[in-house]
């Protein structure tokens, strides 16, 4: 993000715990292309189209990584999605989906400031909401047992452990950051407002 040649961290670096040692490459790579024909991930791409944002077939793409991430959006380069770090298709499709809000984020705001806390903030708190990444049932699977009110704790708990690992914010500046957007950031559904 923000010209930078490393992702800042985001709520879906932390879906998979990769505790089946992942998939290659290749087998990604498919994943990938199925995760392309979902009608949320077509929703997505084509409204990065409309908004003016080239998105091929290698937008999105399967990679190693070193860190205990599942993606990453890296404005100019697109998205990748760590093969080492998924195991089922549903991690592919929550983490394309995820970084694609980032990248429509990017894409419509034209000043977005990776480096800025409150700007790498909304588009954490945007796509942890609209993802689905903080789904009841994801949450349980990772041992969030809450119910009443899951959602927006498990948003604000995914924004912060992505928002402090941008080295430009300390927890206090992300925590801040993520109080003082969060409303406004929240209620913002683009472009999901805009489905038939």
């Amino acid at each position: 993000m923000a010209d930078k040649s490393e992702p800042i961290a985001s709520p879906s670096k932390s879906f998979s715990s990769n505790v089946h040692g992942g998939r290659t490459v290749e087998e990604c790579q498919g994943m990938i292309r199925r995760s392309l024909r979902s009608p949320t991930v077509k929703f997505l791409r084509e409204h990065l189209q409309k908004s003016g944002c080239f998105v091929g077939d290698s937008f999105i793409k399967a990679v190693n990584c070193d860190k205990q991430i599942s993606g990453g959006y890296v404005r100019g380069e697109g998205i990748m999605v760590c093969s080492n770090h998924m195991n089922i298709q549903d991690e592919v499709d929550q983490v394309v989906i995820h970084e694609l809000i980032h990248a429509y984020d990017d894409c419509r705001a034209g000043n977005l400031d990776w480096a800025n806390c409150a700007h790498h903030a909304c588009s954490e708190i945007r796509a942890g909401h609209l993802s689905g990444d903080c789904h009841y049932k994801r949450e349980l699977l990772r041992g969030y047992l809450k119910i009443r009110g899951h959602e927006q704790e498990c948003v604000r708990r995914r924004v912060m452990k992505s928002v402090m690992a941008n080295p430009y914010c300390s927890e206090t500046a992300a925590r801040d950051a993520m109080e003082a957007v969060w409303d406004v950031c929240y209620n913002d559904t683009k472009p999901f407002d805009r489905a038939p």
